[in-house]
């Protein structure tokens, strides 16, 4: 299988999250947003507006950072995951999802659309490295529970692992050979492999397989024709075990530039990601 949730992923770490005020003069307020960076997140919430905080927080902390979903293949992904969080009632994906009970907290009702957001497409297909609990006194069981391949973990975020700055660009500088011949098409289909197309391949020692990744998906989904994100398969070549999210990121390793600055305030998102 793929890195568990304790193991990090290189690349970026795009995260969605809860925050709960300590204040005990509003008390059991709650605070979802966006980042890709926690801890710089929570300070940026306790130290205002001034310091990059939100609106929302501004002036009413300390703020704690209790829970945080992550993994997400994008910022648009994870935006788009923390709008429809923060407005369930706007979002056609939850229509079944009931509003706020009388009586029900603001935290225990932000834990039941999360529950029904993770069993719900489009969000129920992503391939989410975890839903993680930063406070274990704050933990609650979620129900319904997780999809079975989105792990429970609990403690701070592991380390990000750096990504290569470049993709190597293979055989640049010798002719091809019958065997990086064979290496340069696609294991399925044997059709060429372009370097832009940034093929697949399985992380296990020795093996072959490299593939387009519609035609992974493709023989991923073989028991699921209905479905067009797969969660996990068999390798073709070597028969362990994949999960896509894992393949996905492997593939994209490289092929970004990462921005250690980047913050998105979803207020200037909103409009764009309504789902």
């Amino acid at each position: 299988m793929g890195p568990a949730g304790g193991t990090a992923r290189p690349g970026c770490f795009f995260g969605v999250y809860l925050l709960y005020c300590l204040n005990p003069r509003h008390p059991g307020r709650v605070y979802v947003g966006f980042t890709v960076n926690p801890a710089r997140r929570v300070q940026q919430h306790n130290g205002g507006r001034k310091k990059g905080g939100a609106w929302r927080t501004s002036g009413r902390g300390p703020w704690e950072m209790v829970l945080i979903v992550h993994g997400f293949p994008s910022a648009v992904a994870a935006l788009r995951f923390e709008w429809a969080w923060q407005h369930p009632h706007a979002s056609r994906r939850l229509a079944h999802v009931g509003p706020r009970l009388r009586g029900e907290a603001a935290f225990a009702f932000h834990l039941r659309v999360l529950a029904h957001m993770l069993r719900a497409p489009p969000w129920a297909r992503l391939p989410l490295t975890t839903v993680r609990w930063l406070r274990a006194d704050f933990r609650r069981d979620l129900c319904p529970p997780p999809p079975p391949h989105v792990p429970l973990a609990f403690g701070p975020p592991p380390p990000r692992a750096p990504a290569p700055r470049h993709r190597a660009v293979p055989f640049a500088d010798s002719e091809p050979t019958q065997d990086q011949d064979a290496k340069a098409r696609c294991t399925l289909c044997t059709r060429a492999l372009q370097d832009e197309e940034h093929p697949l391949c399985c992380p296990h020692p020795v093996c072959p397989l490299r593939a387009h990744v519609i035609c992974l998906a493709e023989e991923f989904l073989q028991e699921e024709p209905e479905q067009l994100l797969p969660l996990e398969g068999q390798c073709p070549a070597c028969k362990n075990s994949l999960l896509w999210g894992d393949l996905i990121w492997l593939g994209r390793m490289g092929t970004e530039e990462e921005d250690d600055d980047l913050e998105l305030e979803e207020e200037h998102w909103t409009d764009m990601l309504e789902i």
